[in-house]
């Protein structure tokens, strides 16, 4: 029988307790196992409460809320996946809406909702009912 020191559910719970960033992809844990154990252990944390997934193959470090004692995003939705993006070698920009607000050629402030890319993303990353939207950034 496995001791509880050699399972993968512990040792991706310990590689999770050391990374210092908040965004985690599936990559990070397939030198532990195969890709579909990490993929059952991963479900596990998610219904464990210890990961949010927020898109296909990217899971973020859950905090509990005070208010519900529910898992929550430890950030921003924005700031995560601005930080996804970049874990997954996608370059990003400003939008059209913040370079004619920095511009000055527009009272109306961006809402945080979009981002710029600079190659296609595919994926649909949100949370909770929201959702990010990309546009293609120059």
């Amino acid at each position: 029988m496995k001791k509880l020191q050699e399972t993968l559910l512990f040792k991706m719970s310990s590689r999770i307790r050391r990374k210092r960033n908040d965004v985690l992809v599936r990559q990070d844990f397939l030198d532990l196992g195969g890709y579909d154990q990490v993929g059952r252990c991963l479900l596990r944390l998610v219904k464990e409460g210890t990961l949010i997934k927020i898109g296909q193959g990217i899971y973020v470090r859950a905090t509990l809320s005070p208010i519900d004692a529910r898992p929550s995003l430890p950030k921003s939705l924005n700031s995560l996946v601005l930080e996804a993006l970049k874990k997954l070698d996608i370059p990003t920009g400003p939008t059209a809406m913040e370079i004619k607000y920095n511009a000055g050629n527009t009272t109306q402030v961006p809402t945080g909702r979009v981002i710029g890319v600079r190659k296609r993303v595919r994926r649909r990353i949100g949370f909770s009912g929201y959702s990010m939207r990309f546009e293609h950034a120059d």
